[in-house]
C-alpha cells in the first residue's frame, strides 16, 4: 500500500516537472526564433542591485526606452519614456492590461483577493469598476470637505511643532484616507491601531514581494506543495487570516452603522450599497475597501513630504510667484478652498511639477503583463512578458525634460 502511494507521488512528480519542462522550452523555442526581433538590452543582469529603478535608469539611457531583460523564466520588458508607456500600456490596454503572476502576494497571501495584483478576468472588472464609482469625479467632490478640515488641522500642527512635520503629514494622509474609505478620523498616526495594523499588512505584502526571493515565483507547482512540507506556506497562510480580520472587522463596522443610519458617506458604505448588484461576496468588497486605504498613506506623506524639500531646494525660484498668486485670488484674510482652484494655475503647477520631480511610486506601481504576441515599433514583445514602466525612469527622462531634476 505505502509502496503504491509512493510511486503515485512519484509519477506525479515526474509528469508535473515534464509539464515544466515543456511549457519552457516551448517559450525558449518562441524567443530563440524571434531573437532578432526582441528590444535590445544586456546579455547579462546584474545582482544585489538595492535601488532597481537607478538600474532601470541606466538601461534605459543605454539601450533605449524599451528594454529587454530575461530575469528567470519570465521575458521583462522596461518602459523608459512616456510615449512607449501611453504606446503600450494605454493605447493597447486590450493586450497589456493583465498583471503577471503573484503567487505569494496575490495568490497565497491574498487569496486573489487584491484587486491591484489580479489578473485581467471578471473579478478584476469589477474591482475596477467599483473603484472608479466611489472615486469618479462627481463622486470624488463630495469628499472635499474631508480633505478641507483635515489640511486646517495640518495646518495647525505644522504651526505648533514643526519638527515632526513628517509625522503631521502621515497623519493628515492617513486620516484623510481613513474617513474617505470607512468614515472614520485619525487623531494620532502612531498610536492608531487601524493605521497601526494597516502598517503591519503593508509591511507583509512588501516582504513576499520579493522578486527572485521564493521559488515558488519561479515555479508555480510549488504552490501545492502541503503546508506540512513547506513552512514558507504555511506561514503566509496565517499572515492571510491576520489581513482577513483586519478587513472584514472594518467593514462590519460600516456595516452596523449602516444598519444603525449613522454611518457618514464613505467609499466601504458606497460598496455595500452596491454588493447585491455586482454579486460579490463579503471578503471581496473588505479587500476592495481596503485598497486606497493600502498603500494610500505612505504614497500622500511621500508627496508631501517632496514638496517641503523642493521648497528648502528651490524655494527662491518658485515661492514668491505662488505667494502673489494666493494673495492676488484668495487674499490674506481666508485660506484657498477647492472654488479657487481653477484660478490657481501655478500653484497647480507646482503640484504637478513636484509629483514629476520626485515621483513616490519610482517602479511604477503594479508591473503588467502581455496577454498575446505583439510588434512595436519593428520589437518582438513576447505573450506573458512583464511589463515595467518605471516613473523614476519616465520622470525625469532628458529627452521629454531637459533639466529634469
Amino acid at each position: 500500500m505505502i509502496l503504491s502511494i509512493l510511486t503515485w507521488i512519484a509519477m506525479g512528480a515526474a509528469l508535473s516537472y515534464l509539464a515544466l519542462i515543456f511549457t519552457r522550452l516551448q517559450q525558449e523555442w518562441k524567443l530563440y526564433s524571434h531573437r532578432s526581433q526582441l528590444p535590445p538590452g544586456p546579455k547579462t543582469i546584474k545582482t544585489g542591485i538595492r535601488k532597481p529603478w537607478l538600474w532601470f535608469q541606466e538601461l534605459s539611457k543605454e539601450y533605449g526606452d524599451v528594454v529587454y531583460l530575461q530575469l528567470g523564466p519570465t521575458p521583462t520588458i522596461v518602459l523608459g519614456s512616456a510615449q512607449a508607456a501611453w504606446d503600450l500600456l494605454e493605447k493597447k490596454g486590450a493586450i497589456f492590461s493583465s498583471r503577471p503572476r503573484f503567487i505569494m502576494g496575490g495568490e497565497l497571501l491574498s487569496g486573489g483577493m487584491r484587486g491591484l495584483m489580479a489578473p485581467y478576468s471578471p473579478f478584476w472588472r469589477r474591482w475596477r469598476k467599483l473603484l472608479h464609482s466611489g472615486f469618479m469625479q462627481r463622486q470624488s467632490e463630495t469628499y472635499r470637505p474631508i480633505q478641507s478640515l483635515e489640511s486646517k488641522v495640518l495646518m495647525h500642527e505644522l504651526l505648533i511643532d514643526p519638527l515632526n512635520f513628517r509625522r503631521h503629514l502621515e497623519r493628515y494622509a492617513a486620516s484623510v484616507i481613513v474617513t474617505v474609505t470607512y468614515g472614520r478620523r485619525v487623531e494620532d498616526v502612531t498610536t492608531d491601531i487601524v493605521v497601526q495594523r494597516n502598517g503591519e499588512s503593508m509591511g507583509r505584502l512588501t516582504s513576499v514581494n520579493i522578486p527572485g526571493k521564493f521559488a515558488v515565483e519561479r515555479y508555480p507547482l510549488l504552490k501545492h506543495v502541503p503546508t506540512f512540507l513547506a513552512p514558507w506556506k504555511a506561514e503566509v497562510l496565517r499572515q492571510r487570516e491576520k489581513d482577513i480580520e483586519l478587513y472584514t472587522e472594518l467593514m462590519d463596522e460600516v456595516r452596523d452603522k449602516v444598519g444603525r443610519g449613522v454611518a457618514p458617506d464613505s467609499f466601504a458604505k458606497h460598496l455595500l450599497q452596491e454588493q447585491a448588484s455586482l454579486g460579490m461576496s463579503d471578503l471581496e468588497i473588505a479587500y476592495t475597501a481596503g485598497s486606497p486605504f493600502g498603500a494610500g498613506v505612505e504614497t500622500s506623506a511621500g508627496s508631501l513630504a517632496s514638496f517641503f524639500l523642493a521648497c528648502v531646494k528651490f524655494g527662491p525660484r518658485f515661492i514668491p510667484q505662488a505667494q502673489e498668486e494666493l494673495d492676488r485670488v484668495v487674499g490674506r484674510d481666508r485660506l484657498p478652498t477647492f472654488e479657487d482652484l481653477d484660478n490657481l494655475e501655478y500653484v497647480q503647477a507646482i503640484a504637478s511639477e513636484t509629483l514629476r520631480w520626485r515621483p513616490v511610486a519610482v517602479l511604477g506601481g503594479t508591473p503588467h503583463a502581455s496577454t498575446a504576441d505583439y510588434v512595436y515599433r519593428g520589437m518582438f514583445i513576447p505573450k506573458g512578458s512583464t511589463m515595467i514602466a518605471p516613473l523614476w525612469s519616465i520622470h525625469l527622462n532628458d529627452s521629454d525634460f531637459p533639466e529634469p531634476h
